[in-house]
């Protein structure tokens, strides 16, 4: 962390020097069309001398530079908040909507939280009892589970097994889906077809259903809404316009949910 801040403000210093020499080089004030006193003081002054100048300003005033990182990081912040609306709002039927979606809790509830996981994301497995007292406790929530399995080959291939039970059997698959994420192992797809069995499915049209190219375009799907979104790890929800990062524990979600239930006016992104 030290470290990232010391790069941080240096590449501050160094953008406050470089603005520095440009603005007395370049763009310094005049009068009537005619450089001012200052600015014919300024253009004297070699790049040396006002690197020093500049120096010596940071080193007096070292807080300039946490300030104006601060304030960068607010203004990426809100424009990546911005971007993160505007793609819920472009591709609020492919986040909230998806066919190829688990849904638990309410299929028809007045509203929905998405949440983006990996079965073998440890944050996603303790998260797993949000996601439970926040089905308990509102039974008006429709909670989506979109499956993002970006933690190997072994989760892409415990989350194949995952999507192929759901066609077979979805009326077992939250009970499924609970399992495996309850699972004291690393998932993968011996024992993730050894869960799905244990349900009653048949290996058969398991292993003829894990086949399916429609799991794959899926994944690509999800990787790529992502990627709009800027979720880059698990788990990550969406909750009305809003996406949020981590696991934040139930209640917090639950506040998000009644601002999104509040503020809902079209059924899509609710």
């Amino acid at each position: 962390m030290k470290k990232a801040i010391a790069v941080g403000a240096a590449g501050i210093g160094l953008s406050f020097a470089m603005l520095a020499f440009g603005y007395v080089s370049g763009m310094a004030p005049t009068l009537n069309g005619k450089p001012s006193a200052n600015t014919e003081i300024a253009a004297g002054m070699d790049r040396e001398s006002i690197e020093t100048i500049v120096r010596d300003y940071l080193i007096a005033n070292p807080e300039i530079m946490l300030e104006v990182q601060v304030a960068l990081e607010a203004k990426q912040d809100a424009e990546q908040r911005l971007a993160q609306t505007q793609a819920i709002e472009s591709s609020a039927d492919l986040i909230f909507n998806a066919s190829y979606d688990g849904v638990v809790g309410n299929p028809d509830g007045s509203v929905t939280i998405v949440e983006f996981f990996d079965y073998n994301c440890g944050y996603c497995r303790r998260a797993l009892d949000d996601m439970q007292a926040l089905i308990a406790d509102d039974p008006d929530l429709r909670f989506v589970v979109k499956e993002f399995p970006i933690l190997g080959p072994d989760s892409r291939k415990a989350h194949a097994v995952s999507m192929a039970f759901r066609a077979l059997a979805p009326e077992k698959y939250g009970e499924f889906h609970e399992a495996l994420l309850d699972f004291p192992g690393r998932a993968n797809e011996s024992n993730a077809v050894t869960l799905a069995l244990s349900f009653g499915v048949d290996e058969t049209a398991l292993r003829e259903e894990m086949k399916n190219s429609a799991i794959e375009a899926a994944f690509n799907e999800t990787y790529a809404l992502a990627s709009e979104l800027a979720i880059t790890g698990t788990p990550s929800y969406v909750v009305g316009d809003e996406v949020i990062f981590g696991a934040q524990g139930s209640e917090t979600l639950a506040e998000r949910i009644e601002a999104a239930r509040a503020a809902c006016t079209k059924a899509a992104t609710c």
